[in-house]
This record gives structure tokens, C-alpha cells and sequence, in this order.
């Protein structure tokens, strides 16, 4: 168990410090058992994190049979969910883009990023007002973006000329929705408050 954990913290230092070397290093090996259990861990440790985000924003009343169901079960079952979705997608960014056509290694690529999500609950959690929130939730799109452009180019095997039009037509759809009504929703999927902060 420890030598898991210690693999598992040498992906992430991989996937921070050195995206190409990891990504490009994901195969299609039959098993897949190991991404859906990140997906539903990392959507655990988001789960948990909203819930002692509300304890400490709103104190014993937050913590109720309903919001620890949420957290525990809710949470990562939507993860795992999200996982085959987001795949799904990059299957689909694969066929324009003349990259692979292979299913395991779009769900493990998707798989390996999904610590993101606990990291944008954190980093919100310093935002504290309208400006900052903007701030932190467009840094983590843009790493968000940069990552999928790695497994793109570098698990799937898309061209990277057509990988980057893709990315490049992602940033128009983004900054489309950020000057739109519907960014407070965004946010909201980040930052919990955003809708109590922002008032648009």
C-alpha cells in the first residue's frame, strides 16, 4: 500500500514537472480498474473537501445525513461518471485530429488529470471576491487546457497543428462563456461561494 501511494505521488511530481514523459508513457494494457479508482478517489477527496469547506463556512448546520451521502458516494460516482464522459469527448478530439482511436488510453490519460478538480476547490478557497475568483478559475482552465492538449498530442497521438485549433477553438467557446451570464455558474462548480461573492 505504501509503495501505491508513493507510485501514485511520483505520477502527479511526473505530471506536473514532466507532462510529455508521463503522458506519452500510457499504453493500452487491458486494465483499466486503475483509472476508474483515481476518478473515484480524487472525486472523494473533492467530496470530502466541499464538505469541510460548508462545516467551516456555515458550521455544524452543513453537516447533514444528505451532505455526507453527497460526499462519499454522490461525489465519486460522479467522478467515475465523468471520467467515460471526458473520454468520450477525447475520443472525438482523437478523430479530428488523427490521433488514436483507442478507448483505454483516452480513459487512463483522463483518468490521470482528474486531481485537478480537489486543486481548483483549494485554490478557491483563497479567492475572496469576484476579481480573484476570475483569477483562479481562468488559471485553472488554462492548466486544465494544457493538460488536455498533452494527452491530445501525446497519449492520443494527434497531430499537434490540429490538436492546438481544437485548444485554440476550446479558449473561444471559454472566453464566450466568461463574458456571459452563465460564468456564475462556472464559478460556482469551483468556488462554492462564487454566487454569494459575485453579483453580476
Amino acid at each position: 500500500m505504501k509503495a501505491k501511494k508513493k507510485n501514485w505521488f511520483s505520477k502527479l511530481s511526473d505530471i506536473f514537472f514532466r507532462p510529455k514523459y508521463f503522458f506519452s508513457r500510457i499504453v493500452a494494457d487491458g486494465k483499466m480498474e486503475d483509472a476508474m479508482l483515481k476518478a473515484f478517489l480524487w472525486g472523494f477527496v473533492g467530496g470530502i473537501l466541499i464538505l469541510i469547506i460548508n462545516l467551516f463556512r456555515d458550521g455544524l448546520a452543513a453537516f447533514t445525513v444528505f451532505s455526507f451521502f453527497k460526499s462519499i458516494i454522490i461525489y465519486p460516482v460522479l467522478a467515475v461518471m465523468l471520467l467515460f464522459i471526458t473520454a468520450g469527448l477525447m475520443m472525438l478530439v482523437s478523430e479530428i485530429t488523427g490521433g488514436e482511436r483507442d478507448w483505454e488510453i483516452a480513459v487512463k490519460g483522463i483518468a490521470s488529470i482528474f486531481f485537478v478538480y480537489p486543486l481548483a476547490l483549494l485554490l478557491n478557497v483563497l479567492a475572496f471576491d469576484c476579481q480573484s475568483i476570475w483569477a483562479v478559475s481562468l488559471l485553472t482552465d488554462i492548466y486544465m487546457a494544457f493538460l488536455l492538449y498533452n494527452i491530445a498530442v501525446y497519449c492520443m497521438h494527434g497531430k499537434r497543428i490540429s490538436v492546438l485549433f481544437v485548444v485554440m477553438v476550446c479558449f473561444v467557446l471559454l472566453a464566450c462563456l466568461y463574458v456571459s451570464d452563465y460564468k456564475t455558474v462556472w464559478f460556482m462548480v469551483k468556488n462554492i461561494d462564487a454566487n454569494s461573492i459575485c453579483v453580476f
